[in-house]
């Protein structure tokens, strides 16, 4: 049968859209699997999570290490850890092109689709494992389907009502984060006559359980745990200790918006929203991804005025916003904006493989500090173990860090050596554990006979020594990072461990 020449350009879209996300995709491979870079500690920290599958984690919800599981049945290597991330954002890419081409056409979907993957902040994303890559792929499954959902009837709109559920629920389990999608929802119901028609409480309900069923046993885990995800994620958003009103904070987040999302397009989304609030112009698709761009950008510029946010809280708002930034360049018929946006941010995406590739090229073009917690920890690692080899004649009972970085990456780095040696622990400098090492591997008195210590640099090294009656053996190693930079740790043995009080108010440890 003949095609018509919609559907032949809609199949031409579809090619070039999966032509841009797998060649992008192969170019993160490659990258990847020729990159010297180790894994950052958090990296590791998912990792170890992913060796014992669980409903949830101290820190996030269970996906990344989901993710982790399941990339490692390949291969335990830096690059295999990190192979859910490429993927995850090839999928991503292909979701925003899906969205464009569905509210606006196939050149606003592609046109999206290439900002969106040459993002700045994209690049880093594609190629470190961490909660943002499978986030922002579901929440762009999510989007679809809240489309999808606009434009649906009968029996296919219950179905699409579902499968948006799930899809947020997925999400939930990627990064709590995901609420932002549930505000979206919500503002756009409030402001669109349309999106309540989209709603039957059948399609309500079934969201709703779809949503609890994907959702339901990481509260399960919560609950029997403290809830201690929701208070980590708490923690991480507190006021409390800040100062409030911070005008420096809110400048530099600004400015980081421009670098994260791209110089450009950032600055297309601030002129092109005021122009949609100044005259009042709601077209149905920009109002739509108005209510999913703007909560995060809004609610996070907010937090870093009166305490502190980091340039990826505001990730929520990069896929649907890469849309939208596509559709009014094309409105405006500002071609050669667009192009220069697509020309920028590939050199930078270039560039950016390029130092992922060669640390050397990266430290002659000046940015090698930006990578620094990627390198030195395979070394020290066997400095550390090396060491407790040498201590294990004499009784050692346990290793203790007084870091988490370098629990992590110890206990990634030491994988094939730490079963044999005595069970590497953490060092509680609070009353109370104050991360996942802390909380799963803390050191007691059971294994305080004969201690090796290792203190990072500047990491509280008094007051671990402290909580022993006799510290003997003082060392201090350290491993180059580049030709200015190094990471020291000192090492001693401590024996007989028997930790100080701590105070009742700060939870730290009283004077000696």
């Amino acid at each position: 049968m003949t095609q018509t020449p919609a559907a032949r350009d809609g199949a031409n879209d579809w090619r070039a859209a999966i032509l841009l996300a797998a060649g992008l995709t192969i170019a993160r491979l490659l990258a990847l699997f020729r990159s010297p870079y180790e894994l950052y500690p958090d990296e590791a920290q998912y990792w170890l999570w992913s060796r014992v599958l669980d409903f949830g984690y101290y820190s996030k919800p269970p996906m990344v290490a989901w993710t982790i599981w399941l990339t490692t049945r390949l291969g335990d290597a830096e690059a295999f850890v990190r192979l859910g991330a490429p993927l995850f954002q090839a999928g991503a890419t292909l979701l925003v092109f899906a969205v464009g081409r569905r509210l606006y056409d196939g050149r606003v979907g592609l046109a999206a689709a290439a900002l969106y993957a040459l993002a700045p902040a994209i690049q880093l994303s594609s190629v470190v494992i961490a909660t943002d890559a499978p986030l922002l792929f579901f929440l762009g499954l999510t989007l679809l389907a809240y489309v999808t959902l606009q434009e649906a009837e009968g029996r296919r709109r219950l179905a699409v009502s579902a499968g948006l559920g799930a899809a947020l629920g997925l999400a939930f389990l990627s990064k709590y984060a995901a609420l932002y999608a549930v505000v979206a929802i919500a503002l756009h119901v409030a402001l669109s006559r349309e999106a309540r028609r989209a709603w039957s409480p059948a399609g309500a309900g079934l969201a709703l359980a779809a949503f609890l069923a994907v959702l339901a046993p990481n509260l399960i885990w919560n609950a029997g745990h403290g809830f201690a995800t929701v208070q980590h994620t708490a923690a991480n958003a507190a006021w409390g200790g800040r100062q409030l009103f911070n005008f420096e904070e809110l400048g530099e987040f600004l400015l980081t918006q421009f670098g994260v999302f791209g110089p450009i397009p950032f600055a297309v989304l601030l002129i092109g929203t005021f122009l949609v609030l100044r005259r009042r112009d709601w077209r149905p698709a920009d109002l739509l991804l108005l209510c999913f761009t703007l909560p995060p950008l809004l609610i996070v510029t907010g937090q870093a005025f009166i305490s502190r946010a980091n340039a990826n809280w505001s990730g929520a708002s990069y896929l649907p916003g890469a849309i939208l930034v596509a559709a009014w360049l094309m409105r405006w018929r500002a071609r050669r904006w667009l192009i220069g946006a697509l020309a920028l941010q590939a050199v930078i995406a270039a560039a950016f493989l390029a130092f992922i590739v060669s640390p050397g090229l990266a430290e002659r073009a000046g940015v090698a500090n930006s990578f620094k917690r990627a390198k030195g920890w395979s070394q020290l690692t066997e400095i550390v173990l090396d060491r407790a080899e040498v201590e294990r004649g004499g009784g050692l009972s346990a290793i203790a860090v007084n870091n988490r970085f370098l629990y992590f990456a110890m206990s990634y780095y030491g994988r094939d050596r730490l079963p044999y040696l005595p069970p590497l622990t953490a060092w509680l400098l609070a009353a109370g554990p104050q991360n996942q090492a802390e909380m799963s591997a803390p050191l007691t008195r059971a294994h305080g006979q004969r201690v090796l210590a290792v203190a990072m640099e500047g990491n509280y090294r008094t007051e671990m020594a402290a909580d022993f009656t006799r510290t003997l053996g003082r060392e201090i190693a350290s491993v180059s990072l580049d030709r200015k930079r190094k990471r020291r740790v000192e090492m001693f043995v401590g024996e007989g461990f028997d930790p100080r009080p701590r105070d009742p108010v700060t939870g730290l440890p009283t004077p000696p």
